[in-house]
């Protein structure tokens, strides 16, 4: 099955999913408009490791329907949010104009955006749970490159490329089972429903790519990045597999006679040479 197909079933699965995620038990979205300080938890989380982002662009790539993206705003950036669901950038437009906030929206493949959208920023962001969908990180990591101003900062904070593999079995033994490194072949999944928010998808196929620690960044690098910060972490915001705990924290964790097995989240921060 050529990659366009598998791009265009993950569209279709994640155009289902906005009116999912917009609503009070997925996103809240207008609680978030109505609340002129809130930001969103992912943001909340990573808001450190980028500092003040007061006066700065900020492009934010895969970005969904924006909740993240207006929450920089809120923090003083000047953002711009790609996604390339069409009913998501709808709905990003509607938050922002519910929330009052000034922000710019724009449709695209990731691919594609250095010929869609112009211009340079000082921070590329990239939320939790994105690449995953993509099947190429080096042509990735150049489109990052390419909308870094000099002395830019990318910043991003995903799910373990260890974790993506995982599987807790019935007997309570944490196995590998999918591949570690990107792949020609994704990944199939069926599911018709979504991590946020009560309800279904019509469009139950998707597709998923995992990208090992090493092939990003050397991918960032080969596109003429500097990695200043790499971490990974025992903790993850979401419970990846069934034996994780969460604690009095926003943080879900393994046991903890199994918490230092594997990592379960990473980030890695890097900058374009002035």
């Amino acid at each position: 099955m050529p990659i366009d197909e598998h791009a265009a079933a993950n569209r279709a699965n994640w155009d289902d999913r906005v009116a999912i995620h917009w609503g009070p038990d997925g996103y809240a979205a207008e609680a978030f408009a109505a609340d002129p300080e809130a930001i969103s938890d992912v943001v909340a989380l990573d808001r450190a490791a980028l500092g003040d982002v007061t006066g700065k662009r900020l492009l934010h790539l895969q970005c969904h329907f924006g909740k993240d993206t207006l929450s920089w705003a809120r923090l003083g950036a000047s953002v711009t949010g790609v996604d390339f669901s069409e009913p998501a950038i709808e709905a990003a437009r509607r938050l922002a104009g519910l929330a009052g906030i000034e922000a710019h929206f724009v449709v695209s493949d990731l691919y594609d955006a250095p010929g869609v959208l112009d211009g340079e920023f000082d921070v590329v962001y990239t939320g939790v749970g994105a690449i995953n969908w993509l099947p190429d990180v080096a042509a990735w990591a150049r489109v990052v490159a390419h909308f870094m101003a000099p002395g830019g900062v990318f910043y991003m904070r995903e799910g373990h490329p260890v974790l993506w593999s995982l599987e807790w079995r019935d007997d309570g033994m944490l196995v590998i089972r999918h591949p570690y490194f990107e792949t020609a072949e994704p990944v199939a999944w069926d599911d018709d429903t979504t991590y946020a928010g009560t309800g279904t998808v019509a469009h139950t196929r998707t597709y998923e790519w995992n990208h090992g620690i090493g092939e990003v960044f050397g991918a960032l690098t080969a596109a003429g990045l500097r990695v200043t910060d790499l971490h990974e972490h025992r903790e993850c915001e979401w419970q990846g597999v069934p034996a994780m705990e969460r604690g009095d924290d926003p943080w879900w964790r393994l046991p903890e006679d199994r918490r230092d097995l594997v990592p379960l989240m990473w980030s890695i921060r890097a900058e374009k040479p002035a």
